[in-house]
C-alpha cells in the first residue's frame, strides 16, 4: 500500500501552497549573492546557469543552491581575509562547485517515490516546474484559481514556468503524515535501524580555533548535518551549525578568524556578542595584520553584530526522548543559539523525526546518557530506512 501511495502521488502535489524559488545567476558576484540573501526571508537561493529572468532556453537549469554559510566560509579563508572587498567581487561559481549534486530537476508528473530515490542518495532539493502555458499541471488541475504571475527572478515569461523545490524536510513531513504505513520502522529504536551515522561525525574541541570548523561546515552543507563541539572527554557541548550561521551575516567572519569554538558560540548568542569578545576580535585582527577584515564587522554604535531577526530559537523543554542539549556549568555563555537537538540510541525513529521537524533542522545528534557524543541521524538516513522498507514491499 505504501509503494502504491507514493507511486500515485506526483511531486507537483507537494508544491501546492509553496512559494516559487528565488534565483540568481552563476555569473553574479559574491557581493550580489550577499545582498540578495540579506533581502529575502528564505535561507537558500537557487543558482542557475543563465540569467533566469531573461533566458528562456530550455537548457537554462538550476545548478546549485547558495546560503550565507557558503559566503561566510569563503570570506573566512586566509587569502580573502586580507582583502574582503576583492573577494566579494568573485563570481559565485567559486561557492557552488560542490552543490550541483545536491539539486536535481524532476518532471512535475514524477512520482514522490522518484523524489525519495533521489534524496536518499544525497539530493537535497528537487526542482519542479509547477505551471506551463498549457496548464497541464497548473493549479487549475487541482480545482483552484490560477495563481498570478510571479516576479521575474522566479518566472520564465516565454514558457510560463514557475518553479518550486521540494526539500528532504518536505518529504519527511509527508511521510510523518502517513507514518501508519511504516509502523514497524517508526516505532523501532534508532540503534536497531542502522540509521545512526558514526562515520561522518563532524566535531571539534571547545578550545579549538573556530576557523578549524570551516572545512567541516562545507562538508556539513553537503551531508545535511552540522559541526559538533565536544570537551576533551568527548562530551557534547554544543554545535556550530549551518542553521545558526545562516541567521548571521558577513560580520561573523572576523570572530571565526580570531576566536575559539567556545567563544564563537558565545559571540553569536541571541542576546548579542559580549563587548569583551568584540574588543578581543579587533585586537587579534590587528595582531594578525588583518585590519581590512574590520570592514566586515557590521553593527550598531557599540560594534555589535546585527543579527537577522528571522532566526528561530529553541525552547528549553524536553521533547520526546531528547531535549535541547545545554551542558550546564561548562560555560555560562553557551546559550540559546548554540544549543542543539539531541536524542538517545534507544529513541524511536518517530520521536527523532518529530524532534527534527519541530525544530526545523535536518539532523539530530545522538548522545549517551552521560552526554558522550556517539553519532548523528539525518533526514537522508531516515529516507534510506523508509526506502529500504519500500523495497521489501515491492
Amino acid at each position: 500500500m505504501a509503494v502504491r501511495l507514493l507511486s500515485a502521488n506526483e511531486v507537483s502535489d507537494l508544491c501546492l501552497g509553496k512559494p516559487a524559488i528565488r534565483s540568481i545567476s552563476i555569473n553574479d558576484t559574491v557581493s550580489d549573492a550577499l545582498s540578495f540573501l540579506k533581502a529575502i526571508p528564505e535561507t537558500y537561493v537557487s543558482v542557475w546557469n543563465c540569467q533566469h529572468s531573461l533566458n528562456h532556453n530550455k537548457d537554462c537549469v538550476c545548478v546549485g543552491k547558495l546560503c550565507m554559510v557558503h559566503i561566510i566560509c569563503f570570506l573566512s579563508k586566509p587569502i580573502n581575509l586580507k582583502s574582503p572587498s576583492i573577494a566579494l567581487q568573485s563570481p559565485i561559481s567559486v561557492l557552488v562547485s560542490h552543490s550541483a549534486d545536491l539539486v536535481r530537476h524532476l518532471n512535475p508528473h514524477a512520482s514522490l517515490l522518484e523524489a525519495i530515490d533521489a534524496m536518499y542518495k544525497g539530493v537535497q532539493n528537487v526542482v519542479i516546474p509547477i505551471q506551463d502555458q498549457n496548464n497541464s499541471y497548473s493549479s487549475k488541475k487541482k480545482g483552484v484559481e490560477k495563481a498570478p504571475s510571479l516576479v521575474d527572478s522566479n518566472h520564465d515569461n516565454k514558457t510560463n514556468y514557475t518553479y518550486c523545490w521540494l526539500t528532504q524536510e518536505d518529504v519527511i513531513r509527508y511521510l510523518l503524515n502517513s507514518i501508519g504505513l511504516f509502523s514497524r520502522e517508526s516505532s523501532s529504536p534508532i540503534n536497531t535501524l542502522n540509521v545512526i551515522d558514526t562515520q561522518n561525525l563532524l566535531a571539534i574541541y571547545y578550545e579549538d580555533p573556530a576557523s578549524s570548523a570551516l572545512d567541516l561546515l562545507n562538508v556539513s552543507l553537503i551531508n545535511g548535518s552540522s559541526v559538533a563541539i565536544v570537551n576533551p572527554q568527548g562530551k557534547f557541548v554544543g554545535e556550530i551549525s549551518p542553521v545558526m550561521l545562516n541567521s548571521c551575516d558577513e560580520g561573523l567572519v572576523p570572530p571565526i578568524a580570531t576566536l575559539s569554538a567556545g567563544d564563537l558560540m558565545a559571540f553569536i548568542d541571541a542576546g548579542g556578542p559580549p563587548e569583551d569578545l568584540v574588543k578581543l576580535v579587533k585586537e587579534r585582527l590587528e595582531e594578525k595584520n588583518l585590519g581590512a577584515a574590520l570592514e566586515l564587522l557590521v553593527g550598531d554604535e557599540s560594534g555589535l553584530l546585527s543579527w537577522s531577526s528571522s532566526s528561530s530559537s529553541s525552547s528549553d523543554e524536553e521533547f520526546c526522548s531528547g531535549k535541547n542539549w545545554k551542558l550546564g556549568g561548562y560555560s555560562a555563555r553557551v546559550v540559546r543559539r548554540s544549543e542543539a537537538i539531541v536524542c538517545y540510541p534507544w529513541s524511536s525513529l518517530l520521536a527523532v523525526m518529530i524532534q527534527a521537524l519541530a525544530h526545523r533542522v535536518s539532523y539530530v545528534w545522538v548522545v549517551e546518557e552521560d552526554g558522550t557524543l556517539t553519532g548523528i541521524v539525518t533526514f537522508e538516513g531516515m529516507l534510506k530506512v523508509f526506502r529500504e522498507h519500500l523495497k521489501t514491499m515491492s
